[in-house]
């Protein structure tokens, strides 16, 4: 059942980062999925835009990049949370986000009505 698990985190995955080719335009350069107990854990590398990494280096920039993705992140949260839903089939009771400046990384958290992990690799 293991391998059922890391199927369905690499199809999580590939939905996540197409959705933000469409709505950035560009995806991160790495992405990792985590089924983890009720939790669904979404880590992405080299989010940030060439733009966005040269306000990163002074601190109001920095502000101004943290401030413009969580927007952008309210705008589409619901879009994130149905991807979710329809690749585990539990409802997504909450989600959260944020995003580092200094690595480039942003994390999204995916709070989901039962334990999917368990589910999966119960025998």
């Amino acid at each position: 059942m293991a391998g059922q698990k890391k199927k369905l985190e690499a199809e999580l995955g590939e939905a996540l980062i197409k959705l933000q080719r469409e709505l950035i335009g560009r995806g991160p350069q790495e992405t990792k999925i985590y089924i983890v107990q009720d939790m669904v854990i979404a880590r992405f590398k080299g989010v940030m835009t060439v733009e966005e990494k040269h306000l990163a280096g002074h601190q109001d920039g920095r502000k101004l990049v943290k401030e413009m993705r969580q927007v952008l992140r309210e705008m589409y949260s619901s879009q994130f949370e149905e991807i979710v839903e329809k690749h585990t089939g539990c409802k997504v009771l909450s989600s959260h986000s944020d995003m580092s400046t200094k690595t480039g990384e942003r994390i999204e958290i995916f709070v989901i009505d039962r334990n999917l992990e368990k589910e999966m690799t119960a025998d």
